[in-house]
């Protein structure tokens, strides 16, 4: 059988998805579990799979998903507890006070406070958050999810405190360590990660320029560029803000921290020089036209002008807190001097080896090391005293996070369980590569050395069909690393890959089918998720360009 045809029957199930979650408009709740049921017809007829190793494959692929889902159900517990104890709000009430102009509110809440929220928690909830902020200082629910859903890109490889690159590369991290001769897993995942902010740094400079021109060229009045070209001072004093912290912290300490410390040091550096006035634009305050002048497509349910103040419930350093409790748990638990890090890793380990007795077929979970129960859960505990939250608030928060976690469980295991078939299939009798490997090798034979150019287009492709920058990274992380070793590039040329894959993956959140659907839900905007997607394709496909640019340089100066 030809690599090509071996290709297309390892591309079906992702095609599945693809039609069933973009085309007709499925939920990954409907649209995963039919494409794991292809993958797994396939990897039996074509890849001559016996019934009990795809049954092996199917729960390591469940047990690695459970480490995710602990992740998801933590973040979402935050996020209640604080939405029932009032924090979420006071947060809000804090943040409308910062500034009246339109384009600096873009800013401090659309890139830098989503930053942090998706630092801290990712899974969508960025979107969730800072959109009907945006909504009720004014914005119309239109610009208000494209700004939050293009803006979060940047923070998401680091997302979740570092969950993409934690969890997303796992299937690859025995072969990255061996091919660069390491013994500790975590300098695998740091190496990935350094590579990562070189692949986003040029659109961590140019995204809230152009999108601030976007902003005022498609909703603002005048339909100008200009206008928001003119806070470009501004622009570049944040981006300078959230980027130090960002670069330091990957490349001294590891993926957990970037975004979120990146996003909360940032915040607070930006927040106080916008309140001393450095960089404001000299045009005077922008502002959007009034609501009648709107476009019919820019609001939904939910009008602008209908939303509800934001009311301070508590001081701002007791609605901060749990998040800056989690930033220092993390620090504490995850940098070695502290002495931690070997409890962490080593105690409370689950899992299981040779399942059903197929050899090589197996997954664990260190649960203390799993950001969603230290520091989350714990957090999130400490919050009910602190927040001084009564049963039935608590009550309340855990009752809808758990009740969260059902949509998420049934894509996430039937999505990871696909990738441990993929993983799987390059062990038959047959003598045949991977279905990742067949891509692989199709793909590298049909592109060549200009691969890293449109590596992280691949990853967009796997954020955009699953929703997710964590599940795109397991589903093509071994499809790069084949593509790599099949245009024989250099040790660290193969982490290049990875990092363009993890890039891709954060800049598919733009153009996602999940995130706009939540984003509309938020807004009340359903039922205008093509107008969203029609305006987020094209930032989307910008991203692509520098980072392109920069994996290619990378490979061809020799990394």
């Amino acid at each position: 059988m030809s690599i090509g045809l071996l290709a297309l029957f390892a591309f079906i199930p992702i095609l599945v998805a693809l039609v069933l979650m973009a085309g007709l408009r499925w939920p990954s709740t409907r649209a995963m579990p039919l494409a794991l049921l292809s993958g797994l017809i396939l990897a039996a007829l074509i890849w001559k799979q016996a019934p009990p190793r795809l049954a092996a494959l199917c729960l390591e692929g469940a047990i690695t998903a459970v480490g995710v889902l602990i992740i998801v159900f933590g973040a979402l517990l935050i996020y209640y507890t604080l939405e029932y104890s009032g924090g979420m709000e006071t947060i809000q009430a804090g943040m409308k006070r910062i500034s009246p102009d339109r384009r600096l509110q873009a800013i401090i809440i659309g890139f830098m406070f989503a930053a942090f929220i998706e630092g801290a928690a990712g899974f969508g909830t960025p979107a969730a958050l800072a959109a009907p902020l945006l909504l009720g200082l004014g914005f119309p629910p239109l610009c208000a999810a494209v700004i939050c859903l293009v803006f979060n890109s940047v923070p998401v490889t680091f997302g979740a405190v570092g969950t993409p690159v934690l969890q997303g590369f796992k299937s690859v991290e025995a072969l990255g360590m061996s091919i660069m001769g390491m013994t500790d897993p975590a300098m695998f995942y740091k190496t990935v990660g350094e590579y990562v902010t070189l692949m986003h740094l040029p659109m961590a400079f140019i995204l809230p320029i152009f999108m601030l021109g976007f902003m005022t060229r498609f909703f603002g009045r005048n339909k100008s560029w200009a206008e928001g070209f003119r806070a470009w001072k501004y622009c570049l004093m944040a981006s300078v803000c959230f980027v130090v912290p960002y670069l330091i912290l990957a490349w001294a300490v590891g993926p957990e921290l970037p975004s979120m410390l990146g996003g909360l040091v940032g915040l607070g550096v930006l927040v106080f020089l916008t309140k001393k006035g450095f960089c404001l634009p000299t045009d005077g305050v922008w502002q959007f036209a009034p609501s009648a002048e709107w476009d019919a497509d820019w609001s939904g349910e939910i009008k602008a002008s209908d939303a509800t103040d934001f009311k301070d419930h508590m001081s701002q350093m007791r609605a901060w807190m749990p998040y800056v409790l989690c930033g220092l748990i993390l620090v504490i638990t995850r940098v070695p001097a502290f002495g931690l890090k070997p409890i962490v890793t080593t105690w409370g380990v689950v899992g299981a080896k040779n399942i059903l007795g197929q050899e090589g077929v197996g997954a664990s979970l260190a649960l203390l090391n799993l950001p969603g129960t230290i520091p989350f859960i714990l957090v999130a505990i400490i919050t009910i005293a602190l927040h001084g939250m009564n049963s039935a608030k608590v009550s309340g928060a855990w009752t809808t996070a758990i009740k969260k976690m059902k949509a998420p469980t049934i894509a996430l295991i039937s999505a990871v369980a696909l990738v441990s078939v993929f993983k799987g299939s390059g062990v038959n009798s047959e003598g045949l590569p991977s279905m990742p490997m067949a891509m692989a090798q199709f793909m590298a034979a049909l592109t060549g050395n200009a691969w890293p150019y449109l590596a992280s287009y691949a990853g967009g492709l796997g954020a955009f069909i699953t929703g997710s920058n964590t599940v795109s990274d397991m589903l093509f992380s071994n499809f790069q690393w084949d593509v790599a070793d099949a245009l024989k590039f250099s040790p660290l040329g193969h982490y290049v890959i990875l990092a363009a894959q993890g890039a891709g993956g954060a800049m598919g959140n733009m153009i996602c089918i999940h995130n706009i659907v939540a984003a509309c839900a938020v807004l009340g905007m359903i039922g205008h998720e093509g107008s969203i997607l029609r305006r987020t394709f094209w930032p989307f496909l910008l991203y692509g360009v520098p980072v392109g640019l920069v994996a290619g340089y990378l490979i061809a100066s020799g990394i």
